[in-house]
């Protein structure tokens, strides 16, 4: 019963000094609409330009010599790993809060000993059972940062691909209602929620510290891995280097991307006959057979025949 719990206590305090560390720190008094999202574009993506660091707290500045030690094992044990491919990993999830590649490479560390401890301490009854728990859990607590921040980058990608045709829409309407095109990004930031109203507020921010449009929506299409939108800047900057009009250009796209929309609900509709078909020969029918013949399996064990 005592290695019970201590086995309960151990896994606890794990999970919560691993859940302390991956809790970004607490914004406060952040602004709202289109400032926020500048805002945020400023302390999330350009953090390099014009902007103050921030000083580590105490607590920080004593964990730092452990962290860097940390990265350095993740770094020697992932040598494919790149900054440069943790940083698109990054950019794919919009830079979750305070998450950079050198502390993504700190995590990994973190959880190859803290996972790998957990699960010695599980398989401790014997000597194979330890070393194999001490193994798998090592093998998960390195990849679970990489599989947290994929699962990020893809759930921002649909949800991409889900607000394209409304913001375009929005955006159709606003520069047929007499508005430039980046004014038209502006209510597009200051009226709409999601990635895509925050990609295109870091467009507007990018345009303003001195990139050429052009330049900022490439490197936009090059943050995104979703091929409407990818499709939706190319023939922006095609219609800009060509000097064609943006209203026609904006209202065509609006209009593909809502027909992929219905097609892409469509093929969903179309798919969930074929996935509930295995709960249902698996689990219902089953039971189903067992109500209907059963009694009759029952009837026929109680007749001499079988006695």
């Amino acid at each position: 019963m005592t290695s019970v719990l201590t086995l309960i206590a151990g896994a606890a305090a794990v999970a919560t000094a691993f859940v302390l560390l991956l809790t970004p720190p607490r914004r406060t008094g952040k602004p709202t609409g289109v400032a926020g999202a500048l805002h945020s574009i400023e302390t999330e993506y350009a953090g390099q330009v014009g902007r103050k660091a921030i000083p580590p707290s105490r607590d920080e500045r004593l964990a730092e010599p452990l962290m860097r030690r940390l990265q350095l094992l993740a770094r020697s044990l992932s040598p494919g790993t790149g900054v440069e491919s943790l940083q698109r990993r990054l950019d794919l999830a919009g830079n979750p809060g305070a998450w950079t590649p050198e502390r993504i490479l700190s995590y990994k560390g973190l959880g190859l000993f803290l996972l790998g401890a957990t699960g010695a301490l599980v398989g401790s009854g014997s000597v194979p059972g330890l070393l194999l728990g001490a193994a798998l859990g090592s093998l998960f607590g390195f990849f679970l940062p990489d599989i947290l921040l994929y699962n990020a980058g893809l759930r921002r990608q649909e949800e991409l691909k889900r607000t394209l045709p409304d913001v375009l829409d929005l955006l159709v309407v606003s520069v047929e209602a007499g508005l430039g095109f980046d004014a038209a990004l502006t209510r597009v930031a200051q009226n709409t929620d999601g990635p895509l109203s925050e990609e295109l507020a870091r467009v507007l921010q990018e345009v303003r510290i001195g990139k050429s449009r052009s330049e900022a929506l490439r490197a936009m299409g090059e943050r995104v891995a979703v091929e409407e939108v990818r499709t939706f800047i190319a023939a922006l900057v095609q219609a800009s280097e060509l000097g064609m009009p943006i209203g026609t250009v904006l209202r065509e796209q609006a209009r593909e991307a809502r027909l992929k929309r219905r097609q892409r609900a469509e093929e969903m509709a179309q798919k969930i006959p074929v996935k509930i078909m295995f709960p249902v020969v698996i689990c219902i029918l089953p039971a189903l057979i067992i109500t209907v013949v059963g009694p009759g399996v029952l009837s026929l064990m109680e007749s001499p025949l079988f006695r």
